[in-house]
């Protein structure tokens, strides 16, 4: 363990993934391939990377009083995650998520919320002394606006590092005060525009740095990532992999991202570490089962 300490504000579901030779077209019945079930859901992936990379994570969250919601409990305790602010909540089922995943590693998702849907402030509320006593709190956008909005208020207030991945893009553009709160903001090219309202991707990062976000790091796929700052704009390349799953990518590149910045790292040295758990996440299936240990990362490093 680095005892670098995350809290994780987010989601958790049940992944039920399809292989196929090839993604449907609308109205598309396609045969054939296999199938898994695994623990998903952005927060939860977040919150297994850092913990695989070293990190002491609590979580703040619900799960319906279901199987799925028992065997997700289940599957972050064995990851050595917190979990005692995770709600059992009764009148909700667990979240389930429905992925279709391509050959080449692409996918396609719909996902029903269910007891994600209803975390609210008084949640996180629970949790400040976890929040306020982490050095990194971590949200994603598959929780409601206004439960992300006030951990992230919690947070700054008492002086933990925010880095939020807003994903999926919220509707409405984030408020330029919630904006002034995050030190990390983590999208791709799409969601940097989209939680602007910027008509193109310039101009939606130049937009995020002047509302006050500290580093702004885009995620480009096999590209890598740009990361965006008073300074300028840094490019750090990505690590070639053959590519099998790219479900969980992002969330292995944010968990990892968020234990390293917790250690003290800097933003393009932590940007190098979440590029290789990436790497290492689309080479294996499933979201969880995909993310990387610190061993890993390290070898991959050093390779």
């Amino acid at each position: 363990m680095s005892g670098s300490r995350v809290a994780v504000v987010g989601s958790i579901n049940t992944d039920i993934i399809v292989h196929s030779k090839r993604l449907p077209a609308p109205g598309e019945t396609v045969l054939g391939g296999e199938w898994i079930m695994a623990g998903g859901g952005k927060g939860a992936n977040q919150a297994v990377a850092a913990a695989r990379a070293g990190a002491q994570v609590t979580f703040v969250g619900r799960v319906g009083a279901d199987l799925f919601g028992r065997e997700s409990l289940a599957r972050l305790k064995a990851e050595g995650i917190d979990t005692r602010y995770i709600v059992e909540d009764p009148r909700n089922k667990s979240g389930v998520a429905i992925i279709m995943v391509g050959p080449d590693g692409d996918n396609i998702i719909a996902v029903a919320q269910c007891a994600n849907g209803a975390v609210t402030p008084a949640d996180v509320d629970a949790a400040t002394d976890a929040i306020g006593s982490a050095d990194v709190l971590i949200a994603q956008m598959e929780v409601p606006c206004d439960a992300v909005y006030h951990a992230i208020r919690v947070a700054h207030d008492r002086g933990t590092t925010v880095l939020l991945n807003p994903a999926p893009a919220p509707a409405k553009p984030i408020p330029p005060k919630i904006l002034g709160m995050i030190d990390y903001l983590v999208p791709n090219e799409v969601e940097a525009m989209r939680i602007t309202g910027a008509d193109d991707f310039d101009a939606g990062v130049k937009a995020l740095l002047e509302h006050g976000v500290g580093h702004v790091i885009i995620t480009l796929g096999s590209k890598g990532a740009a990361v965006f700052d008073a300074s300028g704009r840094k490019d750090v390349p990505a690590y070639k992999v053959d590519a099998v799953d790219a479900v969980g990518a992002g969330d292995a590149f944010c968990g990892v991202l968020a234990c390293v910045v917790a250690e003290g790292l800097n933003a393009l040295d932590a940007v190098r570490q979440a590029n290789a758990a990436a790497a290492l996440s689309v080479a294996r299936r499933g979201a969880q089962p995909s993310m990387p240990t610190r061993d890993e990362i390290r070898r991959m490093l050093e390779a």
